[in-house]
Parts: C-alpha cells; sequence; structure tokens
C-alpha cells in the first residue's frame, strides 16, 4: 500500500491517531470451498493489520482497543462530551489504504448505545455500523447495517435492515424518497453479534454479502460515483456501540 503523507479526506473534526497499544487484527483463514451448504466460497486477501504501524484519521470519535465477544477488537466511541449527541457520523479513515475495484471483508458488531430512543420509526436509534470505500475528498460510497431493525415485528422496518448510501450528494433519505425499497433490503443479523460484511465492488457496481451467505442482500448497479478509486473508513452513527475486526482486502 502507498504511503500518504496527508490526509484531506477527513476535514473537520478529524485528527490523526496517534500509535498506541499493538493490535493484530488477522484475515480468518476459509477453506477453498465452503463446507456448509448455502454458505458463499471465499478467497480472502491480504489483512490489514489496525496496529502501531496503521495511520488512522479520525472524524467525530476517539479508537479503544477492547475485547469483545472473544476477540480484541477496535472500538469506534464518540468525543469526550459529545456522547449524546445524534446526527453525526464516526469514521477510522486507513490512510495508507487505495481501493479502486475487489473485495472487502470485515466483521462488524453494531448495538443502540443506552439511553437512546428504542422506538421502531424512524426517530429510533439502530446500531447503525458499516464501511466506506472508495473515498476522495468529500466523496464516498458505503454499505451499512442497522441491527436493531434486523427482527423487529414490522416488516417495513426489516426490509431497512441493510443500507447504501454515497457521500455527499446521495444520503439515505434520499435515495429512499426518490427509489423507495432499491438501495436498502432486509438481512438477518444479531444487534451485537459479529457480523461479516463482503463488500464486492467492480467498476460502477457493488453487492453486499452478509454472514457468509451465497447470494447478496443488497446490489447497487450505479454506484453514484461511477468507475472510481479512494480509501477505506471503519464508519458508525455516534449512537452506536460500533466495534470492528478482521479487516481484509482482495483487489
Amino acid at each position: 500500500m502507498q504511503r500518504v503523507a496527508c490526509h484531506p479526506e477527513l476535514r473537520a473534526g478529524s485528527a490523526v491517531l496517534k500509535p498506541v497499544k499493538r493490535l493484530a487484527v488477522v484475515a480468518l483463514l476459509f477453506p477453498a470451498a465452503a463446507s456448509l451448504r448455502g454458505q458463499r466460497t471465499t478467497s480472502v486477501g491480504p489483512a490489514i493489520p489496525l496496529d502501531s504501524t496503521t495511520k488512522l484519521a479520525l472524524k467525530n470519535a476517539r479508537v479503544l482497543w477492547v475485547d469483545y465477544r472473544g476477540r480484541r477488537a477496535l472500538k469506534l466511541a464518540p468525543l469526550q462530551g459529545h456522547e449524546r449527541d445524534v446526527d453525526q457520523e464516526m469514521a477510522a479513515l486507513l490512510i495508507e489504504s487505495d481501493f479502486k475495484d475487489g473485495v472487502i471483508e470485515l466483521d462488524v458488531a453494531g448495538a443502540r448505545r443506552e439511553g437512546y430512543s428504542t422506538t421502531e420509526d424512524v426517530s429510533g436509534f439502530k446500531g447503525i455500523v458499516g464501511l466506506s470505500f472508495r473515498i476522495h475528498g468529500d466523496s464516498a460510497e458505503r454499505f451499512y447495517i442497522r441491527p436493531e431493525n434486523s427482527r423487529v415485528n414490522n416488516q417495513l422496518f426489516r426490509n431497512r435492515s441493510t443500507q447504501y448510501e454515497s457521500d455527499p450528494d446521495f444520503p439515505w433519505q434520499r435515495l429512499r424518497q426518490e427509489n423507495p425499497g432499491v438501495y436498502e433490503s432486509y438481512v438477518d443479523v444479531e444487534s451485537g453479534a459479529w457480523t461479516k460484511l463482503r463488500i464486492e465492488v467492480s467498476g460502477a457496481k457493488a453487492k453486499l454479502y452478509v454472514n457468509g451467505a451465497a447470494q447478496p442482500c443488497l446490489v447497487v448497479n450505479d454506484l453514484k460515483h461511477g468507475e472510481s478509486r479512494g480509501k477505506i473508513a471503519l464508519w458508525a452513527r455516534i449512537s452506536s456501540e460500533a466495534y470492528f475486526s478482521n479487516l481484509t482486502v482482495e483487489p
């Protein structure tokens, strides 16, 4: 990966993460073929270690190294004094990443932080967590999940368990209003549990697979920035308990 001296992709509210306690986030080893019926055959690329050699640019966030559900993980947490903000995103951009086409795999765990509304409608908070890619300046493509939606007793909101959006001109609100149901979908995930995301990108198309499924749960045939390239960032809403591990990239 190419070393980058500066990081214009994250401006307001961002900071470079200084070297911290070493955390080796390594790739899981997968067999050449899926061992269970219905699982997707996976070819895993090189791991991107998150440790003292990794340069991160932070937006509205702190990074904490924690043990979570049986593994060491990177946790995105709000800046001190902003623990009850409601309309912000948190991001940790990998400064030395460079991605155009290929496969990104990442384990995430997301849940609503204590103190936020638990209502099922749009005023509730959903434990949103995911990944941004092809970040360049203010532009980015993104997939994320809303774990708190997945198992509610309301089919409309179950159908909003995954989401694609694109910065800066195509937030989820606009996409939902102009193309209802096209850029979001149902997938069964558990709030707070480790969830494997696999994002396949080729040209202006991208697919999201969840937990080794053989078929994608969300297909986007018109990425809003077309054929572009840029950096990768771990991403979550500020109202989420957000954890990340096992990041791999296959060009």
